[in-house]
């Protein structure tokens, strides 16, 4: 069992997860509690960190923007200061709707949006490839999407069946 949540809290975040329009009395009466109780177990999550927002999910293909591509990319130096200086330009670049750093000979990792492969083309020219920064991209087009997901998979911090870490390898 975590030390953040127990199983009551596990369902309310399963219900915020999959709508988060559900109003406060609603998530209460299907998890069995007052409105009360509900409420501050999940200003409890909120104040946690364990609820960082609340959002809603798009469809990128009903809004023109269905061509998503994965892309490695390795800077011609991975200093602190390139990286943060890159860092700091993908916020002005709305087609990186993700980015992580990553092992291996590639930095970041990039998921990217865009209307079509034209579009693609131009943000890549334009903006990855004009960067001082990048000395490296490989892209990978998505043809199609078999599971995506927001949701963060609770289950697994309630399995009590989960192997546990043991202080050799660095748990408590």
């Amino acid at each position: 069992m975590s030390d953040l949540i127990d199983e009551l809290d596990a369902r309310i975040l399963n219900l915020i997860q999959e709508d988060a329009s559900l109003s406060v009395a609603d998530l209460a009466e299907r998890v069995g509690l007052s409105p009360s109780p509900c409420w501050r177990r999940i200003k409890r999550l909120e104040d946690l960190g364990v609820i960082l927002k609340r959002v809603t999910v798009l469809d990128p293909d009903r809004l023109g923007l269905g061509f998503e591509v994965y892309v490695s990319v390795k800077l011609s130096l991975p200093s602190r200061a390139n990286l943060e200086a890159f860092e700091a330009r993908l916020e002005n670049w709305p087609e990186v709707v993700s980015c992580q750093t990553v092992t291996g000979h590639e930095d970041y990792m990039l998921r990217v949006m865009t209307r079509d492969m034209h579009a693609y083309d131009d943000f890549l020219r334009d903006k990855l490839l004009a960067s001082d920064l990048v000395s490296g991209v490989e892209s990978r087009i998505i043809m199609r999407s078999v599971r995506q997901t927001t949701a963060v998979p609770i289950s697994l911090v309630l399995d009590k069946d989960a192997p546990k870490e043991t202080k050799a390898a660095g748990g408590k």
